[in-house]
C-alpha cells in the first residue's frame, strides 16, 4: 500500500560541487515530488540479521533489538529510514503489537463489571498492567498508579484534583522555563481560579535550569513544584531527590513530568521520595492513548475526583454520590484496556532488556550524537555539554545558523529518509528564553545505532550543503 502526501515543487541543485551527496545516496535532482511512502510487513521472526547487525564484532543493544520493531524495516522516499524522533514517541515492538492483538481476538471485554470469562480475563489482565507499572518504577502499592489517557491528563488530574483542594491565594507554584506545555498551562489554570502565583526558574550559564535559584525560591509560601526530570528540549537532567527534599522541608509537594526519563533509565518513585509522577505509554514501547499518575497513596485518599461517571462511585442517590477508593476514584468510565494490557507488554520487554542496560547504552550513544552534531559548520546545540560530571538524555536539539529548522527536517525526511522534529516541542517559553522560536531535535532509543547517527551526520551536512549553496 502506497500513502500519497502532498506534492512539493521540485529544485535542481544550481551544481552537484555545490551539494556534498553522500555515498549512500546520490542525485543531482532533489525529489521533492510526491512523496511514497512503502507499507512493509516485517516482523521480527523475519528480519535479515544481516541488516540488522554489524558485519563485525559483538552486536549493540541497538543492532540486537532493531529486528524486534517491524516498522524500523522499510523505506522512505527511496532511503532507509532512520528513525530519530523517540522523545517525540517511540517504536512498538512486535511483543506489544501481540498483545494488543491478542486482547482484541482474544478477550475483549469491559473490565470489574462482569462475572463471565472474558470479563474476567480482561479484568486480570488490566489490573496486572497496573502492577507491572508499579513494580517498573518501585511504588509501594499498585494502588498508587492511576491510568489516565495520557500524561497531559495525570498532570490536570493533580492540577485539578489537589491543586483546587489545596491552592489558596498568594500560595505559590515553582515550576522552570523549561517545562512542557502540559505542565504549565494546568497550574496556569488552576492559579487564575485561586489566586495562586505561579514563580519560574531561569537557565544557568551551562544551559539548564538554574537549581541554586530554584533551591532559594522555596519558602513557607511554597505548596507544590512541577518539574520535569529530563528535559525534551535540553536533555539536561534534575536532581529530583534533592528537589524534593528541599520541597517537603518548607511543606511542599513535588510533581515530576517524567515522560523523558521512565523510558530511559531507572526511576524509584520511593527513593526519589516524590508526591506524584507522571508518564506515558507511547515513549516507552507501549500504545498511544494510556499514560499514568503515581501519587502517594495517603495523598490520593484524600482528593477528590477528577472526573464523574461509572467505575468511580461507591453509591449513586439522586441529590449525592459517595466515590470509590483509588485508583478507582480516578478512573471513571471504560478505561483504554487494550492500552494498558500494551502497556504492560511494554514493560515485561524493557524490564527484560534492563534499564539500567538502555540507559548505559542511551549514555554513550547521546554523548556520540552531540560530539558528531559539533563537526556540523555553524551549529548550536541547546543543553550542557557532557563530561564526566554531566550526563546528556540521548538527545539533541539545534538550529543551524540562518537556515529554519522545519527545513531542515523536511529535507532530511524527503531526500534522505530521516525523521527527526523540527517545532517548539511543546516548550515555547523555553525557546523565548533561549531566543529562538524553534529548533530541530534528533532523539534516540535503545534501538538506534551510531550507524544512524552517522548516516544522520552525512545527511545533515548534504542538507545544510544544500540550502547554502542558494547563498
Amino acid at each position: 500500500m502506497e500513502v500519497l502526501l502532498p506534492k512539493l515543487p521540485s529544485f535542481k541543485f544550481p551544481s552537484p560541487s555545490h551539494c556534498c551527496s553522500i555515498t549512500i545516496r546520490s542525485s543531482s535532482i532533489v525529489r521533492f515530488g510526491l512523496r511514497r511512502v512503502s507499507s512493509l510487513s516485517v516482523f521480527a521472526s523475519t528480519v535479515n540479521e544481516a541488516v540488522a547487525q554489524p558485519a563485525i564484532g559483538t552486536p549493540s543493544l541497538g543492532h540486537s533489538t532493531r529486528p524486534h520493531f517491524p516498522i524500523l524495516h522499510q523505506e522512505v522516499n527511496g532511503s532507509k529510514l532512520v528513525y530519530l524522533d523517540n522523545a517525540a514517541t517511540s517504536q512498538k515492538p512486535t511483543v506489544v503489537l501481540k498483545a494488543l492483538q491478542n486482547y482484541y481476538e482474544g478477550y475483549n471485554s469491559n473490565v470489574h463489571r462482569g462475572i463471565h470469562f472474558l470479563s474476567a480475563k480482561a479484568t486480570d489482565e488490566y489490573e496486572s498492567a497496573r502492577r507491572k507499572v508499579a513494580s517498573f518504577i518501585n511504588a509501594s502499592d499498585s494502588r498508587e498508579i492511576i491510568f489516565t489517557k495520557n500524561a497531559s491528563e495525570a498532570i490536570n488530574l493533580v492540577a485539578y484534583s489537589w491543586g483546587l483542594s489545596n491552592l489558596k491565594p498568594e500560595d505559590e507554584i515553582i515550576l522552570t522555563v523549561a517545562e512542557h506545555h502540559s505542565a504549565i498551562v494546568p497550574w496556569q489554570l488552576v492559579a487564575e481560579k485561586v489566586g495562586a502565583v505561579l514563580k519560574f526558574v531561569d537557565l544557568n550559564q551551562d544551559g539548564i535550569p538554574d537549581i541554586g535559584k530554584l533551591k532559594d525560591m522555596f519558602s513557607r509560601k511554597t505548596k507544590i513544584v512541577v518539574v520535569h526530570h529530563v528535559s525534551n528540549v535540553l536533555a539536561s537532567v534534575l536532581p529530583i531527590r534533592d528537589i524534593a527534599q528541599w520541597a517537603h522541608d518548607v511543606g511542599a509537594k513535588v510533581l515530576v513530568d517524567a515522560c523523558q526519563s521512565v523510558p530511559h533509565m531507572v526511576v524509584d518513585v520511593q527513593s526519589l521520595n516524590v508526591d506524584f509522577l507522571v508518564a506515558s505509554s507511547h515513549k516507552m514501547c507501549g500504545p498511544t492513548g494510556i499514560g499514568f499518575l503515581y501519587g502517594r497513596i495517603d495523598l490520593l485518599s484524600s482528593m477528590p475526583p477528577f472526573l464523574g461517571g461509572g467505575e468511580m462511585i461507591s453509591d449513586v442517590y439522586l441529590d449525592h454520590s459517595t466515590y470509590a477508593e483509588p485508583p478507582s476514584r480516578f478512573e471513571a468510565g471504560t478505561p483504554a484496556i487494550g492500552e494498558a494490557i500494551g502497556l504492560g507488554a511494554a514493560i515485561d520487554y524493557l524490564s527484560g532488556i534492563g534499564m539500567q542496560t538502555i540507559h548505559d547504552y542511551e549514555v554513550e550513544l547521546g554523548r556520540y550524537l552531540y560530539e558528531r552534531l559539533l563537526s556540523v559548520p555553524n551549529i548550536r546545540i541547546y543543553g550542557p555539554a557532557p563530561s564526566e560530571n554531566v550526563q546528556r538524555a540521548a538527545l539533541c536539539s539545534f538550529n543551524v545558523e540562518n537556515l529554519h529548522p522545519t527545513d531542515l527536517a523536511t529535507f532530511l525526511d524527503q531526500q534522505h529518509g530521516v525523521a527527526i522534529r523540527s517545532g517548539h516541542h511543546c516548550a515555547q517559553p523555553l525557546h523565548r528564553f533561549l531566543g529562538v522560536s524553534s529548533s530541530a531535535r534528533a532523539s534516540l532509543y535503545f534501538y538506534n545505532t551510531k550507524e544512524d547517527v552517522d548516516y544522520f551526520i552525512h545527511a545533515l551536512n548534504d542538507t545544510v550543503s544544500f540550502f547554502n549553496s542558494f547563498k
